[in-house]
């Protein structure tokens, strides 16, 4: 009896023990944990993933593209004004260009700011801005397709056509206007001639001749054209007879725009010494003459390619001249201009045609 009781006390004391030596692990287990916290500062890894993030990367390499972009918008080398965006801004300088020819008819370059006198209202002017560059043009081209251009009237104008295209700077853009008894924009500012051209290919010439309405229209497309130098070819017999606009508003238009129109009379064999190819020329004359340009009558297919190259040439070597008035008056008041040109050393008189004046008028540029 006594055996089996110290058996169950010697197993009692081993439990005891057992039960100790446990509970003392645990609490060292417990000890330890506090211990590991400590290690928590590896969790900082977070922070060094954060970093990249917080570097300025694709803002910062970004955002400086954009203000070049943004700059070439306002105004480009050589005075030209961006396509997308041209700014417009009120101002009173006086612009306007300038052909300079010597006593045979051909043209002159190469001129300084100094060989030219501006006379405004009889008042020697300060030139402020002077270009003889080959800038390209915004060109408006009028095509009579009226019953009167029957014939080979039109297919002789679409032939010389094709040598002003080939003359011209390559970046000059084109409006074509056709008209008989309306004028209708066919193509509205391009770059590509040929297409100017191909769509003149099959035309079929009826009806009246809505002249000033075409020339109207043309000013109006021109203006918002992409260049500052801006100039319209009429080619037409000159016999207006459906026009809602009438001569003297369409000559007040010329006097008040910057546009230059060139004209170029397709005349048959008894148009010129009719009463009504007379009118014609006189009308063509007067408009162009108006707005600083110059009137055309070509007797053959020959003379005809000749003034068109003639033309395509002068809108490349005039001069860009602007100055501005001192104590100007927005008012609206006519003012007559008048160019002297001094002939370098050597050279014999030469001849200026421009503009002959504007309206005080502080238009946008």
């Amino acid at each position: 009896m006594k055996s089996r009781r110290h058996a169950v006390s010697a197993v009692l004391v081993t439990c005891m023990i057992l039960a100790a030596a446990f509970a003392a692990s645990q609490f060292a287990t417990a000890q330890q944990k506090p211990e590991d916290k400590p290690a928590q500062p590896a969790e900082k890894k977070e922070l060094l993933t954060v970093e990249p993030a917080a570097r300025p990367t694709p803002p910062e390499t970004t955002s400086p593209k954009k203000s070049p972009q943004t700059a070439t918008k306002i105004q480009l080398p050589g005075g030209e004004v961006d396509d997308q965006k041209p700014i417009m801004t009120n101002t009173d300088l006086i612009t306007f260009t300038v052909t300079v020819t010597d006593i045979y008819g051909r043209f002159v370059s190469g001129l300084g700011k100094n060989a030219f006198t501006i006379l405004d209202d009889k008042n020697p002017q300060d030139i402020t801005f002077f270009s003889d560059d080959d800038s390209p043009v915004s060109v408006g081209i009028l095509f009579d397709v009226s019953g009167s251009m029957g014939g080979d009237k039109v297919r002789r104008a679409r032939d010389a056509l094709a040598h002003f295209v080939q003359t011209s700077h390559d970046r000059d853009e084109y409006f074509l206007i056709g008209f008989n008894s309306r004028a209708q924009l066919l193509m509205d500012r391009t770059r590509d001639g040929n297409a100017v051209l191909d769509k003149l290919t099959f035309v079929q010439t009826k009806n009246n001749t809505a002249l000033y309405d075409a020339c109207y229209l043309g000013v109006e497309r021109v203006q918002r054209g992409t260049h500052p130098k801006r100039a319209l070819l009429l080619i037409s017999d000159g016999q207006d007879n459906n026009s809602r606009y009438t001569f003297n508003e369409l000559r007040r238009v010329l006097k008040e725009s910057d546009v230059v129109l060139y004209a170029v009379g397709i005349l048959g064999g008894s148009d010129a010494g009719s009463s009504l190819g007379m009118e014609g020329q006189g009308i063509m004359d007067d408009l162009a003459g108006v707005s600083g340009g110059k009137a055309f009558y070509p007797r053959s297919a020959a003379e005809m390619d000749d003034i068109f190259e003639q033309i395509a040439l002068e809108l490349r070597h005039q001069y860009s001249i602007g100055y501005r008035p001192p104590n100007f008056v927005s008012n609206g008041k006519w003012h007559r201009i008048k160019i002297k040109v001094d002939p370098p050393r050597g050279l014999p008189r030469l001849f200026p045609r421009y503009k002959e004046g504007y309206f005080a008028i502080a238009n946008p540029k």
